[in-house]
């Protein structure tokens, strides 16, 4: 086995293991430039390593032989993500750190969302793991901001991180919350609203109630997105398939008459 070809499946893990070392490598820099704590570097190596095994099974249980240009564009996000959690998990604990290089790397990860998209179309190489890797990456970077958030407007921020994930919980209990959602504008706008708004309350650049205001208003588009979401889920969900000796009776009603 080597980095490149994963026990003969012509599957590439080079891109993982490499995205490991980026991010040990901008965990180093926080450290020499802002100190960063050793909760910081626990947070940041875990989240790489675990990172990093998400990835490689979801290119081997999707066959994908290596990440194309736009997911590339998308693993440098993520490491960039994985420096905003170092630096709120060490805020978290009671540490100083600079909000402003929060708010930088969280605002290039934001700007390279729309990078990746436009890479994924120039280059034709659009694909479901490419999809779902951009929206975990914009997932959890909505959940550590809201972390940040919330150590000074109060623990309901924490809200607008976990639906996502209480969504996903809530999806493994009903499989109709599974079934594939129409393209939608609204939740596109909704979705990048929530990061923007994220990063303006970390800047700490308006006063405590316009932040509590924005970030309130984030929230209630969150709710209403979801909300009109599970909505059409539910008024298109599929019926139950019946039990095979109700379809075998069912079947021979009409023989029999």
């Amino acid at each position: 086995m080597t980095t490149l070809d994963w026990h003969g499946t012509g599957v590439s893990v080079r891109a993982p293991a490499i995205g490991v070392g980026a991010q040990i490598v901008l965990l180093a820099l926080l450290w020499v430039g802002v100190g960063l704590r050793p909760e910081g570097w626990l947070a940041g190596t875990i989240y790489a390593v675990i990172l990093s095994v998400i990835l490689t099974c979801a290119l081997l249980r999707s066959r994908t032989r290596s990440l194309g240009p736009a997911d590339r564009v998308t693993l440098i996000r993520a490491e960039l993500v994985g420096g905003v959690t170092a630096l709120v998990a060490t805020t978290w604990v009671g540490r100083a750190t600079p909000a402003g290089l929060i708010v930088a790397l969280a605002s290039v990860a934001l700007v390279l969302d729309a990078v990746d998209g436009y890479v994924a179309r120039r280059t034709g190489t659009v694909s479901a793991l490419g999809a779902r890797f951009d929206m975990e990456v914009d997932a959890f970077l909505i959940l550590v901001l809201s972390v940040f958030v919330a150590t000074s407007l109060g623990a309901w921020v924490l809200a607008i991180g976990a639906m996502r994930y209480a969504f996903a919980a809530a999806a493994r209990v009903a499989p109709w919350l599974r079934a594939p959602l129409p393209p939608s504008f609204a939740r596109k706008t909704v979705a990048a609203l929530q990061g923007i708004i994220l990063v303006v309350a970390s800047a700490g650049v308006a006063p405590g109630p316009v932040a509590t205001g924005l970030v309130g208003l984030a929230l209630a588009s969150l709710m209403w997105s979801f909300g009109r979401d599970i909505g059409w889920l539910w008024r298109n969900r599929r019926p139950r398939p019946l039990p095979a000796v109700t379809r075998y009776r069912e079947a021979a009603v009409p023989v029999a008459r």
